[in-house]
Formats: C-alpha cells, structure tokens, sequence
C-alpha cells in the first residue's frame, strides 16, 4: 500500500461529511478529482471504503475501522510534525544541570521548578558535583550547565551569579559559641576545623582561606568529609567547628547551633556557568531564562 497522507485526509473528509461534494468544498479541490482519490484509496487497500447510492453515501465496516486508524495517524502526524519544530527550536530535549551541595540548598530546585513549568517538554537531568568536577564535565561535554562556586572566570565560559550568602559559623549545640547570638571571625583562629576535602572543595577554599588570613590565622583543619553532610554530622559529634553559608544549615540535624559571624560581610556567590559556544537547543533556553534574572 502506498497511501500518502492527502488520500488519508480526503478519506477523512468524506467519512465525516458523508457527501462528496461537501467533502470536495471542505477539501478545496474538485469533486471528480475526490472521487478519483477515494477510488485510488479503496483500489490500494483493497476493500470498499463507502456504498454509494444516488441519494447518499455509507461508511462500510471496513471503512469505519479504517476511519478510527486514520484519525490516530493523522494525530501522531501532527504530533510528530510539532516535535520535529520544537526539537530544532530547542523547545524539546534535554538538559544535564550540575550543581553543588550549596546551590541545590538555595534557590536552585524553585529555578528548576519555574523553568520546567515555562519549557515542560524539556527533560531536567541534575547531576550533583562539586565545583571543579562540573567544569570538567562542561569541557567533555557531559554537561550542559552548571551551577558553582563562583566566580571562575574560565576563557570560553559565560557566568552569572545567582545566588549570594553570608557565611556562618556552625558548631556543636555543646559548644560554647552555642550559647553566644554572633561571633568575630578571629575567635575561630584557636578552634579545629571541620572542613570539605582541599580537592573538592578547592573552589570554596579560595573563598575561607584568604578570609582567615586577613583575620590573622589560618584555620586548623582537622578533619575532612565529601560533602556537606558529613561536614555536617563530624561537627554535631563535637570533632570541630565549620564555616559555611546560611542555606547549606537550613533545616540542619539535632546538635547543631549556627552562629553569625558578626564582622564577616564577604558573601560567597554561587554561578551558573556554560560554554559560550553551546548556548544551542535547550542550553539556550536555559540562558536566556537565566538573563531575564532579577541582577544580584
């Protein structure tokens, strides 16, 4: 069978007109000319599509089958001509979004959310890593945007801040520092630190070390954890204290104090960041959502 989509719609016109010559002026074509097309059809398929009689026309069976197949094809038709223009526009697909334990802690899951409802045939695939492992994956290419500890000021890359936080002190709720409403960064000069791994976190280093300088210390890391929960947990057990930023603490577990730090206006910015050469298809999308931001 070699039944094109025009015969499909002409079959359609005369099974839901029942007359060909409203079918004809539905169509816009000729009546002869769509009778010769039903004739094509029926002579392809094999089986007689309408009885005709001088008064009216009558779907068969077999047509009436024919007519419920012929109306899905005509539906996956369109709906497959609108991916194909939603694709090519980047209004389909999908988009691998890294971020850092601080990022998904702010306002990032309310961007997502705000931005899947705006693109929703847009699949959102987030993908957890630190700031240094998700620009590597941007330059391999098995990442389309991330969002880090900012800024990186990297060649080829495009930034924007989307998020900025003041740092805290965290300590166990049997410190003393638990029982005082803020702090001055020096007083943590004396005190073990708990603190991400120097690789990982190498990127939130380059904010809190400079800091301590300045205040006249370097801070005595004692422990190290992965990520934010074990931070986290190895300060609640009293192995130390912790600087991080307010959301990180939000909501945070039984033994724990935050603590302002009173004398500390640097804030610690978080980044979306992307290849300047792959701002195409849904990555592009996701840019201009990010430019139309509120500035910080």
């Amino acid at each position: 069978m070699r039944s094109d989509l025009r015969l499909i719609r002409y079959f359609v016109a005369v099974a839901e007109e029942l007359h060909f010559r409203r079918a004809a002026d539905r169509l816009g074509i000729a009546q002869p000319a769509l009778s010769r097309a039903i004739q094509t059809l029926e002579t392809e398929l094999g089986v007689a599509l309408f009885t005709r009689s001088n008064r009216n026309v009558q779907i068969t069976p077999a047509g009436k089958v024919f007519l419920d197949r012929s109306h899905e094809m005509l539906s996956l038709m369109e709906r497959a001509t609108e991916d194909v223009h939603n694709a090519h526009h980047g209004r389909i697909g999908s988009l691998r979004i890294g971020y850092t334990d601080i990022a998904i802690a702010g306002p990032l899951p309310t961007l997502l959310k705000d931005f899947q409802g705006r693109h929703p045939q847009i699949i959102l695939q987030p993908q957890h890593g630190v700031t240094l492992t998700q620009i590597n994956r941007l330059t391999e290419g098995k990442l389309d945007i991330g969002f880090v500890t900012g800024p990186v000021n990297k060649d080829d890359y495009d930034e924007q801040p989307v998020q900025s936080e003041r740092f805290v002190c965290v300590c166990a709720d049997s410190h003393p520092f638990a029982r005082r409403t803020g702090i001055q960064l020096t007083e943590l000069a004396t005190e073990d630190f708990v603190h991400g791994s120097s690789t990982d976190w190498q990127h939130f280093y380059d904010y809190l070390i400079p800091l301590c300088r300045r205040a006249g210390f370097m801070p005595r890391i004692v422990q190290e954890a992965f990520n934010t929960a074990g931070i986290l947990g190895l300060v609640s057990c009293g192995m130390g204290v912790t600087v991080l930023t307010e959301s990180v603490c939000l909501g945070h577990g039984p033994g724990l104090m935050v603590v302002p730090i009173e004398d500390l206006t640097e804030r610690l910015i978080t980044s979306a960041i992307w290849r300047r050469d792959h701002v195409v298809g849904p990555t592009g999308h996701f840019v201009n959502y990010l430019r139309d931001l509120p500035k910080l």
